[in-house]
């Protein structure tokens, strides 16, 4: 395979890669005014990838663009060294574009779409390159169709790899062929040329000038068209900036270089498209930014109102999560005197059920403890699922509060500047909207609060605080078992005179004192356990605010 095959097929793949990614990107556009726009650019993009495909093997297409009396037909003629367009004052107004090629190639390599009129000619200077002669673009003249010369120029520039433009004294500031060359140049590389050389003054300095700040402006030539034609028909060779500029299209831009040129224009074409759709995107994005601004106030205000209300509802109803923790805790504990107390607190429900069915003689007080075990199961599973049942009713009091429906209404009207197409304001959509987020919210909250749930179990279960109320509760039990054994062993048989052993108020006070400190105990440990959940509950609260 040889170089110049190897440079084809590698243009072939940067061309099919970079129109399949415009492709996909335009295809998923989202629904927003800029983006749309970008898209039916990058659309236009891509179809202008697939005529440079077309065209890879085609020889290079050079156009002629300037205004009526600029001479460009004549320069075409004497490029070609023949006489192959209508020039002089005969026709002196570019109507139809004329496409002059070798009779090698068919005018449909070439990929006009517009009505042209087509010299081939068996030329050594049109091996390389097609010349074509357009329209004039600063006049409105109208064809037998009813097309004008701007329409059939803006159909042929697109498929034009270089472009001539030529100008004179009087022509260089014409604002009509201006317009059309800013339309055409990317994608085009340009070559400038003053002509008249015979009868005008030197203005390439002026008009590189004005140039300069839009276009990059290489070398600049001054011919005079008309002598350099005559010479070339009567077999004389070229000279000055006219022998300059055939050598220049024959050599430079001729052969390999065609298929450099052809990528250097896509690239500069793909650039400029590029900037018009972030120039674009741009311009549309400060609506966006206030949108999002406004989003950020309005998802703080109504999460602030739902986290209070969220947090609120857990502070309310805290005993599920009281007992959850109070469960954890003994069973890290295993079996001590204090944790079989904690045990016989959480389960006290279950100890009066066992009691009350173990008293009962007749099927009435049966059927009254049945109807109390039911009751008592029932608040257990209530209570069990309180936590979930929270997080509904924070939802339900927050959702419905008529601030929601002033922020969809507010976040409407900053989607609407923005050209977003949004339906948060209907009444279906904002309450799936807020469910939806409610049950997020709630979801991640649950599993916060589990989390928070073995963190206290793990604080709380330490050895540290386990043995400070296993020690005061082991005091009071070795004060009354002391006080019992020394009545029973040395009172009453020992001591020089015996006393009588205690009686059974006796028991009777000391289980009311054990009982009474067993609560004081119970209490402090569960007060400590509440405070946990509370602080949990508030730092969770804390960090759902924050952003």
């Amino acid at each position: 395979m040889s170089p110049s095959e190897l440079a084809n097929l590698e243009l072939l793949a940067e061309v099919d890669s970079l129109t399949a990614r415009l492709n996909d990107w335009s295809d998923r556009a989202p629904r927003w005014p800029a983006a749309q726009h970008a898209a039916a650019l990058a659309h236009r993009l891509a179809d202008r990838a697939s005529h440079l495909r077309a065209r890879l093997e085609a020889p290079l297409v050079v156009a002629m663009l300037g205004g009526t009396g600029t001479g460009k037909s004549t320069l075409v003629n004497a490029l070609v060294g023949a006489e192959v367009t209508q020039a002089g004052r005969e026709r002196p107004t570019t109507r139809r574009p004329t496409l002059i090629c070798h009779t090698k190639h068919a005018p449909a390599e070439f990929g006009f779409a517009a009505d042209m009129h087509v010299v081939q000619r068996e030329l050594d200077t049109l091996r390389h390159f097609a010349l074509v002669d357009c329209p004039d673009p600063d006049t409105t003249e109208d064809a037998a169709a009813g097309e004008t010369n701007l329409a059939r120029l803006r159909k042929l520039l697109p498929h034009c790899d270089v472009l001539i433009v030529t100008s004179t004294q009087q022509k260089y500031r014409s604002a009509r062929v201006l317009a059309e060359l800013a339309s055409a140049a990317p994608g085009a590389r340009l070559i400038f040329v003053q002509t008249h050389a015979d009868s005008s003054d030197d203005i390439r300095k002026d008009w590189r000038a004005m140039l300069a700040p839009d276009y990059r402006v290489g070398e600049m030539f001054f011919v005079d068209s008309v002598a350099a034609s005559e010479r070339a028909e009567s077999g004389l060779p070229p000279e000055g900036d006219f022998l300059r500029l055939l050598e220049l299209l024959d050599s430079e831009l001729a052969g390999t270089a065609a298929q450099r040129i052809r990528r250097a224009n896509f690239l500069d074409l793909v650039a400029d498209t590029l900037t018009a759709c972030q120039t674009r995107l741009d311009q549309a994005m400060p609506p966006v930014a206030q949108l999002e601004t406004a989003l950020t106030e309005q998802r703080a205000r109504v999460t602030a109102r739902f986290v209070a209300s969220l947090r609120d509802e857990l502070l309310k109803s805290q005993r599920p999560w009281e007992n959850r923790l109070l469960a954890e805790v003994t069973s890290r504990w295993g079996f001590s005197p204090f944790s079989l107390v904690l045990r016989a607190y959480a389960g006290l429900g279950g100890i009066l059920s066992g009691w009350a069915l173990f008293r009962a003689r007749t099927p009435a007080q049966i059927a009254l403890w049945g109807v109390f075990e039911g009751g008592r199961v029932l608040r257990r599973r209530q209570q069990d699922r309180s936590a979930e049942q929270t997080a509904d009713r924070a939802v339900a009091s927050t959702i419905e509060q008529d601030e929601l429906r002033t922020a969809a209404i507010i976040v409407d009207g900053y989607a609407t500047e923005a050209g977003l197409a949004v339906a948060v304001t209907e009444p279906d959509a904002l309450a799936r909207e807020s469910r939806q987020a409610a049950t997020a919210f709630i979801g991640s909250a649950s599993a916060e609060l589990d989390r928070s749930v073995s963190r206290l179990a793990e604080r709380h279960a330490g050895w540290l605080i386990r043995w400070w109320y296993e020690l005061l509760l082991g005091a009071m039990l070795a004060i009354l078992l002391s006080r019992m054994a020394k009545n029973f062993f040395y009172d009453s048989w020992l001591a020089p005179q015996p006393t009588p052993v205690l009686g059974i108020d006796f028991y009777i006070a000391a289980g009311i004192w054990l009982w009474l400190w067993c609560t004081i105990l119970v209490w402090a440990f569960t007060r400590r356990l509440r405070r946990g959940i509370q602080g949990e509950v508030t730092a969770l609260a804390e960090r759902c605010v924050k952003p």
